[in-house]
């Protein structure tokens, strides 16, 4: 890796820190809930999203410009492109098929958010781009999919292509990827998307993650049950 992408890399992810943590320390720190009160509630985002779920989030409304498009093959071996779910929300994620940190937990906030959704956003689309450049086959996205339950969402597609094709999409989302090895962890911005039923970004969110003293990735379950009810409240916001 050169410098060059090491210092984008490092800066990158310390405004990501930077921004997420300000609202999330007290949260992640505390493992509570702390009183709304305690809370400033961010400007511009939905009323139906409580402050709580806001800050714990990082949700930020973005400026309103059509999502960057792609055309990606998804975990049935099917052609998947981002127009096809036009007149539907959208929840973009980036995930690493092999990762055992952050997406299981991303996994099973997406597949609460999916089932808190009211009958009015329950055409949401649930995508999520690879990000592991040594894993792009429909059946490593499928193992990973199984395995952590996301193929109970009906509309989940996990997306991969062309090594360039990633490249260029975690460039136009703000994701940046470090990945040593075939057997190495794959180090990855998380962020989530919104996206609404004309194709252009509303929304983002910066999921988290913690560690126990034994470095295993977690988070109380109140916190994974307030971000599935945000992502939902969110989605459900974007149907008119």
């Amino acid at each position: 890796m050169s410098r060059r992408v090491y210092i984008a890399l490092v800066v990158a992810l310390g405004v990501t820190i930077l921004v997420a943590g300000t609202a999330l320390i007290v949260v992640l720190r505390d493992r509570g809930r702390p009183s709304p009160a305690a809370l400033l509630r961010p400007t511009g985002i939905p009323a139906a999203v409580t402050t709580l779920e806001a800050n714990l989030m990082a949700l930020s409304p973005v400026p309103t410009r059509p999502a960057t498009p792609f055309t990606l093959v998804d975990q049935n071996g099917r052609t998947v492109s981002l127009a096809q779910f036009r007149g539907h929300p959208i929840v973009l994620n980036f995930m690493d098929p092999h990762c055992t940190d952050i997406c299981p937990l991303v996994s099973q906030e997406l597949r609460d958010a999916a089932a808190d959704l009211p009958a009015r956003a329950r055409s949401t689309v649930f995508l999520a781009i690879d990000v592991n450049p040594y894993v792009r086959t429909p059946a490593g996205l499928d193992t990973f999919s199984r395995a952590h339950g996301l193929t109970q969402i009906a509309t989940w597609h996990f997306l991969a292509g062309p090594l360039s094709t990633l490249r260029a999409l975690w460039h136009a989302y703000g994701i940046q990827v470090i990945a040593h090895g075939p057997t190495a962890d794959v180090v990855h911005t998380s962020l989530t998307y919104f996206i609404g039923p004309r194709g252009h970004l509303r929304y983002v969110a910066a999921p988290q993650v913690d560690h126990t003293a034994a470095g295993v990735a977690f988070l109380p379950p109140s916190q994974l049950q307030d971000w599935g009810a945000g992502i939902a409240a969110v989605a459900a916001s974007l149907v008119r």
